[in-house]
């Protein structure tokens, strides 16, 4: 019940009386549902019944398009709540959630929500068949780290699904680094993302471009492709999703 008053209670903070429509789709999680309009803003339509945004259903299909058989999947999901965590851990095999706490011990559990941070993981080598993250890695200090640990992780063959914020440039542009002792040393007017977790906001420390591919090949990722976009969800304006798999031995 708190987390279905939650979901309703952050629909009416979007929600824009002008704007407010509900519109027939198709939920990657759900199946048939109504879209709820809140605004005309890309993040502004909701499933009725799981609350799945436009990043949530993009990786919704991107998964079911990309994993043949999801219930044979030990999974890795980089984060405990919503509805991708959800739909997972009712159709894996298993799945492991996370947050990034960072007065946390990688590992240890706050909350009873077990912390992970993705730049050094505490799963064991090659633990699963599916690695899942929205928006994580813009706001990881060192992502290439990060790609390297994801894919030890991963069992040979296995295959990562993600989103992050992307633009139609060829380059990613760094935002900001972080310098040996630990402090973050900006290189462009800082950028916080809203979290449900930090009312502060995340910083990201970079802005994606077409070379996420590059990167995850140069982790040792391949395969690695953006996704053309499923039309599937009707009326949803989409997010473009991420994939890439660890060689096969």
């Amino acid at each position: 019940m708190r987390g279905f008053l939650s979901r309703v209670w952050r629909a009416f903070s979007r929600l824009r009386l002008s704007e407010a429509a509900i519109v027939p789709g198709r939920c990657p999680f759900c199946g048939p549902t109504l879209f709820i309009r809140l605004s005309h803003a890309a993040s502004g339509l909701r499933c009725a019944r799981c609350s799945a945004g436009s990043v949530q259903l993009s990786i919704g299909w991107a998964i079911r398009d990309n994993v043949p058989d999801i219930r044979a999947c030990d999974a890795c999901e980089l984060s405990s709540r919503g509805p991708v965590a959800r739909w997972l851990a009712a159709s894996a095999r298993s799945v492991a959630t996370s947050e990034y706490f960072a007065d946390a011990a990688p590992g240890s559990l706050q909350n009873g929500i077990r912390c992970e941070d993705v730049q050094r993981l505490t799963y064991a080598d090659a633990s699963f068949d599916l690695v899942t993250h929205t928006e994580v890695l813009e706001h990881v200090p060192d992502d290439a780290r990060a790609l390297r640990e994801l894919l030890r992780v991963l069992r040979p063959g296995g295959r990562m699904v993600f989103t992050v914020p992307m633009h139609d440039g060829a380059h990613t542009v760094e935002r900001a680094r972080l310098s040996a002792d630990g402090v973050v040393e900006h290189l462009l007017e800082p950028v916080h993302h809203t979290d449900p977790l930090r009312p502060e906001g995340i910083l990201a420390f970079r802005d994606y471009g077409l070379d996420i591919v590059d990167r995850l090949r140069v982790a040792g990722f391949d395969d690695a492709r953006i996704l053309p976009l499923s039309g599937r969800s009707g009326p949803v304006p989409l997010h473009p999703v991420v994939a890439a798999r660890k060689p096969a031995a």
